[in-house]
């Protein structure tokens, strides 16, 4: 039973470094090579249609059918010159991930041989199986279409051998089956907001961007060392698994020289992402063993995101020639740091102007300071909300462990900004908001001139202000970006379009346009220094009672925090934004309830057929031996077998009791399984599911602590030892 773990190590161990496929020539030779980006536009399309094609793309503008026509012929031209023989909508379903659809261009001629078709109804409207997909009882399993329709502002690509275009996901009565649709109703209704409150400091703006800076954390383990733990497999994460004595303590992992073999896949998931045209900017070892990073260069939210899900797949695929398996959960390891996307996001005009950077000027600076407190303002309002955009079975793992942001949302800002706010709570309100060194003719609010340097790093803060940007660190390794940048967006937006009003009706009553907006900002400045703002600890239980007092949301129980979708006021301001209606946030509730019950239901299950199937079995036969050599004892040393077999007796003991417990709880699991799995109603399988969950953790907690005792040889799982460190 032990020879085939240590067989396993033994060959994951002997594995050396792949080499890479990484093409000859600079990455600007081949960036964007797999793109149908406007370089390739203009080539394989006529002037006519490539103007069309970039004012849809641009200003919204619908194609017509023979101009669509025109774009789908040029497309297959270009694909079939790269190799390609298949398309497909690619688009992102409510399960975290992609999905794809592959067609070939290849039709019948009717004359014995085949030709190479693609027209423009084909490139943007595809009909998948809706009900096959979590959609929350939208779409029942006699009610199957849906529709998928091709989203022109994400440039079509080349994966494989297939033409991918980027879609969103609808159902036949209309209502949002993925992602990327409300994310763009949530990034179009920011825009709204932003461009009028723009306009009142530089009337030439006509269009607010949303940035997105995603960072990408993750694990790589020897694949055949995942083979042989059904729990990494089957949930993505170990259910059992005592400590590694060495684990991250010394901290010597973290930016540390890159294993070989990890630099080789790394080498290859950038070229695959810069053909691509994903700028991929760094690469490194986090904190834990075997995790480590990527981070690209900012881009246009909508993009990014799909960028995002992009180069996971990348990875995914990629991992498997170098021998690894990728794993994204938040917390595929116990007692070593988990996973996160941090969400780098800001606001930026079409003048060139980002709205969360200090200006040169004080009518820039306060324009500066009107985005950020409204911001700040949006967060406060809605910071349940917030939270529940990031909560997850796996995410729950993660958020408050020591480790990541906790499951209270709060926003830091340093103390230069939390300074800067104090002050403009203390000075009229026609005060010039200036950079250090540049004085207005009267006492000005200063903004240091080196501003980004002024903002420390607060790990435990889950929403942070990091000098020209908010960094939201509470997003989950797995989670798709665009789940908690709906929730920003359409947060940001609403506060955003109240601000506006109350400036217009101070406007209308006479007063400056800078009194006007400060007599706004000002009661915003001293609500969310005194709510949502906060400096310390967030990991300490004196927070936690601080935030109650403050009104903060401070929920920990995931299927609970996904009721924040379907409060009052989160359904107003959905509804009134038009990002989603009230069916559709109770169809997601649904969906996020089920996903939840269904993966903690499977690690039940799973942990309790490992529990019976691996773990006892193991620990039996360890007390067997102990037995047969505590009879031998007995026979040889009759007169002073008490004494000599003192630490056999002890380690029987042991066996027995913990053998005892895990059966015990692996029961006790198995009942609470089967009772969330009788529950109809999804909340209250969801809930249920929950105690399941809290029951898991008492039988690992049984199990390793067999595994600590049990001879090694007989341990049937590979260890963390043997799975953390890369060779």
């Amino acid at each position: 039973m032990g020879n085939l773990r240590f067989d396993v190590v033994q060959e994951a161990f002997k594995k050396k470094a792949v080499v890479t496929e990484t093409p000859a020539g600079k990455p600007s030779d081949y960036f964007g090579s797999l793109v149908f980006g406007r370089s390739n536009m203009r080539k394989y399309l006529d002037s006519k249609t490539y103007a069309q094609l970039t004012r849809c793309i641009d200003e919204g503008v619908p194609l017509d059918a023979a101009t669509a026509d025109k774009v789908a012929e040029g497309m297959k031209v270009w694909a079939l010159e790269h190799g390609a023989t298949h398309v497909t909508h690619w688009f992102q379903p409510l399960t975290e991930g992609t999905a794809e659809k592959h067609d070939s261009f290849m039709n019948p001629d009717g004359e014995g041989s085949v030709i190479e078709q693609f027209d423009g109804k084909s490139l943007v409207q595809q009909e998948p199986d809706a009900s096959s997909f979590p959609n929350g009882g939208i779409r029942a399993t006699f009610e199957a279409r849906g529709y998928t329709a091709w989203d022109p502002s994400s440039p079509v690509f080349i994966q494989d051998d297939t033409l991918c275009i980027p879609s969103v996901f609808i159902s036949y009565t209309g209502e949002a089956l993925d992602y990327k649709t409300p994310l763009k109703k949530a990034l179009k209704a920011v825009n709204d907001a932003a461009v009028p409150v723009c306009q009142l400091f530089d009337p030439k703006v006509k269009r607010v961007y949303s940035f997105l800076g995603w960072e990408q954390e993750y694990f790589l383990v020897d694949e055949d060392l995942f083979a042989a733990r059904p729990d990494l497999m089957l949930t993505g994460r170990t259910l059992m698994g005592h400590s590694s004595s060495k684990n991250q303590q010394l901290s010597d992992h973290y930016f540390g020289a890159i294993p070989s073999r990890v630099t080789a896949f790394m080498k290859d998931v950038e070229t695959a992402g810069y053909k691509l045209g994903i700028p991929l900017k760094t690469r490194h070892n986090e904190v834990a063993p075997n995790q480590f990073e990527m981070a690209p260069v900012y881009e246009e939210a909508n993009l990014a995101n799909d960028h995002n899900q992009m180069i996971m797949n990348a990875m995914t695929r990629i991992a498997r020639k170098h021998g690894f398996v990728v794993l994204f959960h938040e917390k595929p390891f116990e007692g070593i740091n988990g996973s996160g996307k941090h969400n780098n996001w800001s606001l930026g005009t079409d003048t060139g102007v980002g709205l969360l950077n200090p200006g040169k000027d004080a009518r820039s600076n306060l324009q500066f300071v009107t985005f950020f407190v409204n911001v700040l303002a949006a967060v406060q309002k809605h910071n349940g909300l917030l939270k529940a955009s990031v909560a997850s079975a796996n995410n729950a793992h993660r958020l408050g462990a020591q480790e990541a942001p906790p499951a209270i949302v709060s926003a830091f800002l340093g103390q230069t900004m939390t300074d800067v706010l104090r002050k403009l709570l203390e000075v009229p309100s026609d005060t010039p908001i200036v950079i250090a060194g540049k004085k207005g003719r009267r006492v000005a609010v200063e903004i240091p001139e080196i501003f980004v340097d002024n903002t420390d790093r607060n790990r435990t803060s889950p929403f942070a202000f990091t000098g020209n940007r908010f960094e939201f660190r509470a997003v989950g390794s797995s989670a798709n970006c665009a789940g908690a940048l709906t929730v920003l967006s359409a947060a940001v937006a609403q506060q955003l379009t109240a601000f506006k009003a109350d400036v217009d009706k101070a406007l209308n009553e006479g007063k400056t346009l800078e009194v006007a907006v400060m007599d706004t900002l000002k009661p915003l400045i001293a609500s969310v220094l005194d709510t949502i703002c906060f400096e310390g600890n967030g990991y300490s239980d004196a927070w936690k009672k601080e935030a109650k007092k403050r009104g903060l949301d401070v929920e920990n129980s995931v299927p609970k925090i996904f009721c924040q979708f379907t409060a009052p006021a989160s359904v107003d301001m959905f509804t009134q934004l038009g990002i989603y209606s009230k069916k559709e946030l109770e169809a997601r509730n649904e969906v996020k309830w089920d996903t939840y019950s269904t993966k903690v239901l499977i690690e039940a299950r799973m942990a309790v057929r490992m529990a019976i199937n691996h773990v006892m079995p193991a620990g039996m036969e360890y007390q067997r031996r102990l037995l047969e050599d505590l009879d031998l004892m007995r026979q040889n040393f009759p007169q002073d077998y008490e004494t000599l077999a003192a630490t056999q007796t002890t380690l029987i003991r042991e066996c027995a009791a913990l053998l005892s417990e895990i059966k015990e709880r692996a029961d006790k699991l198995n009942d609470a399984r089967k009772a969330a799995e009788s529950k109809e109603d999804s909340y209250a399988k969801a809930v249920a599911a929950e105690k399941a969950a809290d029951i898991l953790r008492t039988l690992r907690e049984s199990i390793d602590k067999l595994e600590e005792i049990t001879d090694n040889a007989l341990w049937p799982l590979p260890k963390y030892r043997e799975i953390l460190f890369i060779n």
